[in-house]
């Protein structure tokens, strides 16, 4: 009776192995990016279902990370993670190799390893034993500077607002006003995708930094004659609508971090099935925006278009 010989590999388990051996060979470097999952298609001829298995088998192994903008890379060891060395940056021993002793570990040190950690990877990677791996100290001795996970969350919003203060001066029109204040909002959103998913309005954090926002916005209506619950709409209308926007910020550079893949080539990669709906002609009048050569849709052109029809809403009710 003939035994059955030894079954090939998977093709994702070749694959993983190929860009194993480059990154030992020195071929891939410490911060290079390695093959998205389009590449990967392309150069193995796998589907894309593969090529993500491969690049969550090489994350899973520590070989690489998702960095939002730049793509999945080759793992910096220590002392040279991403995170920590955003870290040194605000505030860090000078010359320091990233790494903080229990001795030197502060609740400043912790919070700004926090919102590096939640910056690159989104706050689902975020906990305790994971800042405390970064800073390379036992994840008790956190304990005793921050309560927990919930409390580190709150000094990290108040250290992302506190980072972005309002400015001291202010343009003149009540219009001018409001657009700074909405663009600021933007601004930290995109500087800090996750922070969207952790603000509420109806049970807001206790934010000191937040509530200096909150009252410039405010301080923007005053003398302006508005009631003051006319007030408060006003700016949480403003506040809420940029936050509405935000709140896809963090899950779009997830996606991205997860496949390797930006919205554009996402979208390339739909093109055959997209098209075979738009020319079944069952929807005509969203077909034909969509192939507009004039149509252009991504978030930030959302919260412009938005933005300026709020404010032209909010002007019929100031001017009236």
């Amino acid at each position: 009776m003939n035994r059955p010989g030894p079954q090939p590999d998977p093709p994702y388990i070749r694959i993983v192995r190929e860009i194993r051996r480059r990154i030992a060979a020195g071929e891939l470097r410490a911060g290079d990016r390695v093959p998205s999952t389009r590449e990967i298609t392309r150069q193995w001829g796998v589907a894309m279902a593969t090529a993500t298995k491969v690049l969550t088998t090489l994350r899973q192994e520590g070989l690489v990370r998702a960095l939002p903008g730049v793509g999945t890379v080759v793992h910096v060891p220590e002392p040279s993670r991403p995170a920590v060395r955003r870290l040194e940056g605000r505030g860090g021993p000078e010359g320091g190799e990233g790494r903080v002793g229990e001795q030197d570990l502060t609740r400043e040190r912790i919070v700004r390893a926090g919102v590096a950690i939640a910056d690159a990877e989104g706050l689902a990677a975020l906990s305790m034993r994971r800042i405390a791996a970064e800073l390379d100290v036992a994840t008790m001795s956190l304990y005793r500077h921050v309560g927990g996970k919930d409390e580190l969350v709150t000094l990290m919003v108040d250290t992302a607002f506190g980072d972005s203060a309002p400015p001291e001066s202010s343009p003149e029109g009540w219009r001018e006003r409001l657009e700074l204040a909405a663009r600021m909002h933007w601004a930290l959103y995109r500087r800090h995708p996750w922070l969207a998913q952790v603000m509420s309005f109806t049970r807001p954090l206790l934010s000191r930094n937040a509530l200096v926002h909150s009252e410039w916005l405010m301080r923007a209506l005053d003398g302006l004659g508005l009631r003051p619950n006319i007030v408060l709409h006003t700016a949480m209308t403003v506040i809420s609508y940029v936050h509405g926007i935000a709140v896809n910020l963090e899950r779009e550079a997830l996606a991205q971090q997860e496949t390797g893949v930006t919205d554009e080539e996402w979208l390339e990669a739909l093109d055959p099935t997209f098209a075979g709906i738009l020319a079944s002609g069952d929807f005509p009048t969203f077909a034909g925006i969509v192939t507009h050569p004039e149509s252009d849709f991504d978030l930030d052109t959302l919260f412009e278009f938005g933005l300026e029809r709020m404010l032209d809403g909010l002007a019929v009710l100031i001017e009236r």
